[in-house]
């Protein structure tokens, strides 16, 4: 009875999630892949060691991953991928402890941004999509 406002309600609360989760990859690893020449650029800048490939992996996970997650296809293990790919970019694209503000300020806040949204993929992992996905037919 506590829940009472969500009952029945899980499998399109679940959609809603994984487009919401996934929204911001989805457009962000659009624009890497369109502009995918900048991206490996951008790698270079964050001292990637391979940036070609850190770019490709970026815009796999980002624009493909995301869509299949959306989609509902293979949930549960590539959300746990994905969850250690946002961790990754957390750790190698915002170390705000070894900066000054104001950019420490602003990384921070992308840093724990990203762990929110581990939080969130770590329970997509554990629910599963539901019913309104390509795994729940």
């Amino acid at each position: 009875m506590r829940y009472s406002l969500l009952d029945g309600q899980r499998d399109l609360t679940l959609l809603i999630a994984r487009v919401l989760l996934m929204i911001l990859f989805v457009l962000s690893g659009w624009a890497k892949l369109t502009g995918f020449e900048g991206t490996v650029g951008y790698m270079s800048s964050l001292g990637a060691p391979v940036p070609m490939a850190a770019a490709a992996v970026a815009v796999i996970m980002e624009f493909f991953v995301a869509i299949v997650l959306i989609l509902g296809f293979y949930t549960r293990p590539l959300a746990l991928l994905f969850a250690l790919f946002v961790l990754g970019t957390a750790l190698l694209g915002h170390p705000f402890w070894s900066m000054v503000e104001p950019a420490r300020a602003a990384n921070m806040t992308q840093f724990f941004k990203n762990l929110s949204i581990v939080g969130g993929l770590l329970a997509l992992a554990v629910s599963g999509p539901g019913r309104f996905s390509l795994d729940g037919r």
